[in-house]
């Protein structure tokens, strides 16, 4: 059975070593070494370098998750989700050098992807904005594009204040809002007529048979 402390130790050693070299640079092996663990325990955790920086995610989803207070009477989706994405920023500025590390790697490994637009529903479900359905799958893609924006800002931001990564994110918020509210009208036209389509088929394939008989 994996040691219940395993995973954190794991997620801090990946953490610093990411900060000290390049995460390209740092393999399986010193991970274990730096925490403490064989690789039959690194593996009981995670299977890859890629499955150790999802858990990164997964970990700062939760610190979000935990002290966000929802929308407040009155207050519009957009300002309860930019202070959700900055509430992230905020959580991710102690980890900020590795962060950097990871996201100078290269490409995004696919693997992440999944891990990465998850995120992007939670944050959309804490600034209380529904993720299900088509329209939710509109919603988290949407989000991954201005937050993925906002956070090439946030690594380049070194005012502790975050202005530059609070007008970029307000910026590309906007914009997606925008664009969000056109497709999701087309969307839902789309999403009535295949609704009303059976039953129009319905009518008028009784109408054409009552014309039928008639004849």
């Amino acid at each position: 059975m994996p040691d219940p402390t395993a995973k954190d130790r794991l997620i801090e050693a990946a953490l610093k070593l990411a900060a000290e070299k390049p995460w390209g640079d740092v393999s399986l092996v010193d991970i274990a070494a730096a925490a403490g663990l064989n690789l039959a325990e690194v593996r009981a955790v995670a299977g890859s370098k890629s499955q150790i920086v999802a858990a990164v995610l997964r970990r700062t989803d939760e610190q979000v998750l935990a002290q966000v207070k929802g929308r407040t009477e009155g207050q519009s989706a957009r300002d309860t989700l930019f202070e959700v994405i900055m509430s992230r920023f905020d959580a991710m500025n102690s980890i900020k050098p590795a962060v950097k590390s990871f996201a100078s790697a290269g490409q995004m490994d696919t693997t992440l992807i999944m891990p990465f637009l998850n995120s992007q529903r939670w944050m959309l479900a804490a600034a209380g904005i529904d993720a299900d359905g088509p329209a939710g799958l509109l919603r988290t893609t949407g989000l991954g594009m201005a937050y993925m924006s906002a956070f090439n800002t946030w690594l380049a931001d070194d005012d502790p204040g975050m202005a530059k990564t609070m007008a970029a994110l307000d910026q590309r918020l906007r914009r997606g809002e925008r664009t969000l509210s056109t497709i999701e009208g087309t969307l839902g036209g789309v999403t009535r007529v295949a609704r009303d389509l059976p039953g129009v088929l319905r009518d008028v394939w009784s109408r054409r048979r009552g014309e039928a008989k008639a004849e």
